[in-house]
């Protein structure tokens, strides 16, 4: 009787761990965090909220700054404009909006380089 309470709890116990990285992935997949693995195409410079659900975002995409209004049901293209120089305080400002992906960007860096670091002083005397 110990052994079958011994393998219902070790397959509830890994049930529960499914479950919690498919819970993980749905609120990575709701959040937009899978974005933050990508590359930099598209880049969010400001963001104005401008009603409770409505916001206007300045992105670079190609080397050129696109206006959008952002509403729940679309997004539509205000204006188009060349890149302008960002004051410092807009700048710091621009880094304090999007904290996630500096560090998520930096995790994976020092993932990658404490990998590769440790495989170069395997080989390295």
């Amino acid at each position: 009787m110990s052994l079958v309470s011994s393998l219902a709890q070790a397959g509830l116990g890994m049930g529960l761990v499914l479950c919690l990285i498919f819970l993980c992935a749905w609120l990575a997949r709701r959040f937009g965090l899978q974005r933050l693995g990508g590359g930099q195409l598209v880049k969010t410079i400001s963001s104005t909220a401008v009603g409770q659900r409505e916001r206007v975002v300045v992105v670079e995409v190609a080397g050129s700054w696109l206006v959008l209004g952002v509403t729940a049901q679309q997004v539509s293209l205000l204006h188009t404009m060349a890149p302008q120089p960002l004051p410092a305080a807009a700048a710091m400002h621009q880094a304090a909006m999007q904290p996630a992906m500096p560090l998520a960007h930096s995790f994976s860096h020092l993932l990658r380089q404490s990998l590769t670091g440790k495989a170069r002083s395997r080989t390295t005397p």
